[in-house]
């Protein structure tokens, strides 16, 4: 049932709020920008691309009910709960950021492929696409089968070195929240903290935060934070799998060990080591290891 206070709002009201939103969506798009890296696409291979997608959906794009602020609020509440309590992300600051970039969910990208938070395609993405102009012609976003898809990504897409030190917040601070994301890049609008504080506490979206106790937030926190530092690993090890020659390279096999792939490549055990990023001695049959300096 929705909320006492999830009223039908003036016209007023939703001329401020659109106002409001095409700016914070102005003032992510560097944020965005930087998960552009699909290869150039012409007109025509988007254009038909689009067009299937949108006839494989057409039954649910038809049937689609245009939300409110208060009726978005009220379908998406519970899972943006979840995600807080998993990730530690605040519930008022992932409705309020959905919100701002879906249209109220009301949007294209929101309709035809569920995407809520603009979030674009990348290298990693095997995924349907869709694609419109944002920063540049024909920018790929990624396609989910469910809005609640998109909530779970936007949650994943935080988990970079960059915003590391948010999650260390407890997660029912959204002001905290708001100025950290500012701060570590993900707007470029100086006024962003306030105009998301500003919007989360008119529609009073703070009323789905919830504190945790010391001992519920140390673990969430290890947990989320080993997930980030994960992350960073995988990354270092992408960009030295792309960079290094096939032939700076060897593939462990049964009865391999640092110390004998060392010893036949002239490194020593720690060198090994700092090439690879590696934090322990553990490797695994079909494993790849940088061997060369």
């Amino acid at each position: 049932m929705i909320h006492a206070r999830f009223c039908a709002f003036d016209l007023k009201q939703n001329i401020a709020y659109l106002f409001i939103a095409t700016v914070l969506l102005s003032s992510c798009s560097a944020r965005k920008a930087a998960l552009t890296s699909n290869p150039f696409i012409s007109s025509h291979e988007a254009r038909k691309n689009n067009e299937a997608l949108q006839k494989s959906r057409s039954e649910a794009i038809s049937n689609y009910t245009p939300f409110t602020v208060y009726s978005y609020i009220d379908r998406f509440r519970t899972i943006a709960i979840q995600e807080m309590n998993l990730y530690g992300i605040p519930a008022s600051i992932t409705l309020a950021q959905g919100l701002f970039e879906s249209g109220n969910g009301n949007g294209d990208l929101a309709k035809i492929a569920n995407n809520h938070f603009g979030i674009k395609c990348n290298s990693d993405w095997k995924g349907k696409s869709y694609y419109k102009d944002d920063d540049l012609g024909n920018d790929c976003f990624r396609v989910y089968d469910r809005p609640e898809d998109s909530y779970r990504d936007h949650s994943e897409f935080l988990k970079k070195k960059r915003y590391a030190a948010l999650f260390e917040l407890d997660k029912n601070d959204y002001k905290g929240w708001a100025y950290g994301l500012k701060q570590a890049g993900y707007a470029t609008n100086p006024k962003y903290p306030d105009l998301l504080i500003g919007v989360i506490e008119k529609y009073h979206l703070d009323q789905y935060d919830r504190p945790e106790g010391e001992v519920q937030k140390i673990k969430r926190e290890d947990r989320v934070l080993a997930q980030i530092n994960q992350n960073i690993g995988k990354a270092a090890k992408d960009s030295l799998v792309q960079n290094t020659p096939a032939d700076k390279w060897y593939t462990i096999k049964a009865g391999d060990t640092l110390y004998n792939i060392s010893k036949r490549f002239g490194l020593t055990i720690d060198e090994l080591k700092a090439l690879n990023n590696m934090a322990d001695n553990t490797i695994k049959i079909g494993q790849t290891l940088i061997v060369a300096k």
